[in-house]
C-alpha cells in the first residue's frame, strides 16, 4: 500500500536529518517510525502479565541500587494518620 502524506518544511528536514544520521533512505525512515508507533499503541492499551509486571519492577529497581529496603513497621497508620486515625 502506499500512503502520501503531506509534511510541513519543518518535519520534512527533521525527518531527512534523522534518516541522513542513519544512514538510511528517508522513505524506510518514515515506514519503521510509523511500524514503532503502531507497535507503541498496540502495546499501550494490552495489559502486562504478572511476569511481565514484576520484571517491570525489578528493572526499575535496579536502576536505583541505593535506595534503603524500608522495614514494612517503619510505618505505621497512625504515623500517617495521626490524631485522624
Amino acid at each position: 500500500m502506499t500512503i502520501r502524506v503531506e509534511l510541513n518544511p519543518e518535519m520534512e528536514r527533521q525527518l531527512a536529518a534523522e534518516a541522513l544520521a542513519r544512514g538510511i533512505a528517508l522513505e524506510l525512515y518514515a515506514q519503521r517510525l510509523l511500524q514503532e508507533a503502531i507497535a507503541s499503541r498496540s502495546k499501550a492499551h494490552g495489559r502486562a502479565s504478572q511476569q511481565e509486571f514484576r520484571d517491570f519492577l525489578d528493572a526499575l529497581a535496579s536502576k536505583a541500587p541505593n535506595v534503603p529496603q524500608l522495614r514494612t513497621e517503619t510505618f505505621s497508620r497512625e504515623m500517617i494518620y495521626g490524631e485522624h486515625a
